[in-house]
């Protein structure tokens, strides 16, 4: 039995605190809020994984739905030590404000497994892998839920994912999971969604300032997967990237990295710790470095009231889930600091995802120029609705987004009634 406390978590009382203050401005039936503070189902499953030394190790692992009222669910799986119950309910629910807001015909989920990925061998990673989709299999499938990957896992994660349900099933099914490599269905232009998506945002934020995005200077917290293709994308366009970090430390040059010398660097140490012409900072003082942009592509909670105040950007995209703490947000809007929440910024990689979802169950795949052009699109039109409904409530852009996602959740369960 879990035990209360696993259910519990400091993101999931955010989130839910988010849900109510919306809920309350949107005047959302008392019936329906209440509803949707609860997930629609969740899954705690022990992994018990052959390891390399030949003993046995038990894992938890977790998968949740939050609601499919407007499609099957859809949401990423994250190997860590510090998942939980809780957090992964937070995260599904982030996922159905996030594809509502983005027109998606998706309900939200997510998943997680309680390890360090990166104490794992390749082996026993595809065992953990492997069992774990076995013992949440009920729960997905192509009309289901969609597994994607998230923070730990990647595109050989995908791979084992779906390799284990379509042997399930005695036929390949690759609209079971995606992110997953081009050679068995998946898409072009995956990859490098999330950071493209931001990127997108970042554009419209700073013509909406009347700003200009090129030559500004740029901080960017995390150098994986999201915050390398974000830190190049801008680099590529003009942009001074400052200052960049990754799970083992940070790096800073006033003057400007050479983010391709960098991606160089850190393909062959590992990291960006070392880079030559960068001066070691550390992950606090990153956050606080005079920059026009933060990026903070890493893990949640890293903007809190204790430093919030020492933010020196005028812009915040949240690559990250839930960067910023609620306490964090009064602060910075009272400074005057424009945050592109969450589940606006980092959008892109839900939205490439349905694209190859649909990619798959067609069996007819498109030109990554046209996943791109389409991916502009669909995040240029989400931010400028997103905009023009703050200016009208006078809010900022999170609560915005909320709104708009929030109100087509609620929606749904209006016009679909209760069963039974």
């Amino acid at each position: 039995m879990t035990e209360k406390s696993d259910f519990d978590s400091p993101m999931l009382r955010t989130s839910l605190a988010q849900l109510d203050q919306v809920a309350a401005r949107l005047r959302l039936d008392p019936d329906i809020h209440e509803r949707l503070r609860h997930p629609k189902r969740a899954l705690v499953v022990s992994i018990p994984v052959r390891m390399d030394d030949g003993k046995t190790a038990v894992f938890t692992g977790y998968r949740v739905h939050h609601n499919s009222v407007l499609g099957p669910t859809k949401g990423g799986l994250r190997y860590d030590p510090e998942v939980s119950l809780g957090e992964v309910s937070a995260l599904a629910m982030l996922m159905s404000w996030k594809c509502s807001l983005m027109g998606l015909p998706y309900g939200g989920a997510k998943g997680g497994v309680r390890c360090d990925p990166r104490k794992l061998s390749l082996q026993e990673r595809e065992n953990l892998t492997r069992r774990y989709t076995a013992e949440i299999i009920l729960m997905i499938g192509p009309d289901l839920d969609i597994p994607a990957p998230d923070m730990g896992t990647d595109e050989q994660t995908m791979a084992w994912m779906m390799d284990t349900y379509s042997m399930t099933q005695g036929r390949t099914v690759p609209g079971v999971v995606t992110g997953k490599p081009i050679i068995i269905g998946g898409s072009a232009g995956r990859r490098e969604a999330t950071g493209r998506g931001i990127v997108y945002v970042l554009y419209q934020a700073a013509r909406s300032l009347g700003q200009e995005l090129k030559g500004r200077r740029t901080v960017v917290q995390g150098f994986g997967n999201v915050g390398a293709v974000a830190a190049r994308l801008l680099w590529n366009d003009g942009c001074l990237i400052a200052a960049v970090s990754d799970v083992k430390g940070a790096i800073w040059n006033p003057n400007g990295l050479d983010i391709r010398q960098l991606e160089t660097h850190v393909a062959e140490a590992g990291t960006v710790v070392g880079f030559p012409g960068a001066d070691a900072v550390s992950h606090t003082e990153l956050l606080s470095l005079p920059c026009d942009v933060l990026i903070p592509a890493a893990i949640g909670s890293v903007i809190h009231k204790d430093n919030a105040d020492r933010i020196k950007a005028t812009i915040v995209a949240e690559g990250a889930n839930a960067p910023t703490t609620p306490e964090a947000d009064v602060i910075l809007r009272e400074r005057g600091v424009t945050v592109i929440p969450d589940i606006l910024a980092n959008a892109g990689g839900v939205v490439v995802s349905y694209f190859e979802w649909v990619q798959g169950l067609q069996y007819y795949f498109w030109r990554e120029s046209e996943i791109t052009a389409r991916l502009q699109e669909v995040m240029t039109r989400s931010f400028n609705r997103v905009w023009a409904l703050a200016s009208k409530e006078g809010s900022d852009l999170r609560t915005a987004a909320l709104m708009e996602g929030v109100s087509r959740v609620a929606e749904g369960y209006k016009v679909r009634g209760l069963y039974p």
